[in-house]
């Protein structure tokens, strides 16, 4: 049967998911040698490590221009799936907004995508419906869960940024008191077709 895994992990090779471990009858359970980083491309690799290709995805940079173009190609791609309803066409691609995000990120895919995510969240709460930097600094980047480990680099460290801004006041519908909330029936049919008449 052909089949392609793409898996996607920290510290692939220490956690031991490629290595080939052997029966140990005392504990009654699979027992993997300790890791062996330079014996992975050689001749003494394990029939499993030998079928994977290990591709190292690190963090965005900022430094050259080749960085700072996939950077922005990527924030594109975000800003392309986005759905806010008054959202600018280079929300995040255009002014300092770049610099912004790599500064609160450090060009870390996850915590760039948390702090996307969470700013999203808070645009529609709040109805503002766009993100800008008053926004996001309201956003308090947090990784800690049980399941994360901080020792195997599940928790990457996540910069400061200055500080929140002030609270928006809240919008409320004329004289009823009640706060508006957003219109989740967002019909996205996609770019503009034209056929012929």
């Amino acid at each position: 049967m052909n089949v392609t895994l793409i898996l996607i992990g920290v510290d692939i090779l220490g956690s031991g998911l490629l290595r080939q471990g052997r029966w140990d009858p005392q504990k009654r359970q699979r027992v993997l040698p300790p890791s062996q980083h330079a014996r992975v491309h050689g001749l003494e690799a394990t029939q499993t490590e030998r079928r994977f290709d290990l591709v190292e995805l690190d963090r965005f940079r900022y430094s050259t221009p080749g960085q700072i173009a996939a950077f922005h190609d990527h924030l594109a791609s975000l800003q392309a799936n986005l759905r806010l309803l008054k959202a600018p066409p280079d929300m995040l691609t255009g002014g300092h907004m770049p610099e912004y995000l790599m500064r609160r990120t450090d060009g870390v895919v996850g915590l760039l995508e948390r702090l996307i995510e969470d700013g999203c969240q808070e645009a529609m709460d709040s109805s503002k419906e766009t993100l800008d930097e008053a926004l996001l600094d309201d956003i308090v980047l947090s990784l800690d869960a049980p399941d994360r480990d901080p020792q195997a680099s599940e928790v990457p460290a996540i910069p400061g940024h200055s500080g929140p801004a002030p609270a928006a006041p809240e919008t409320t519908a004329s004289g009823t008191g009640w706060a508006r909330g957003r219109n989740t029936t967002f019909d996205d049919h996609g770019p503009e077709t034209r056929t012929g008449s």
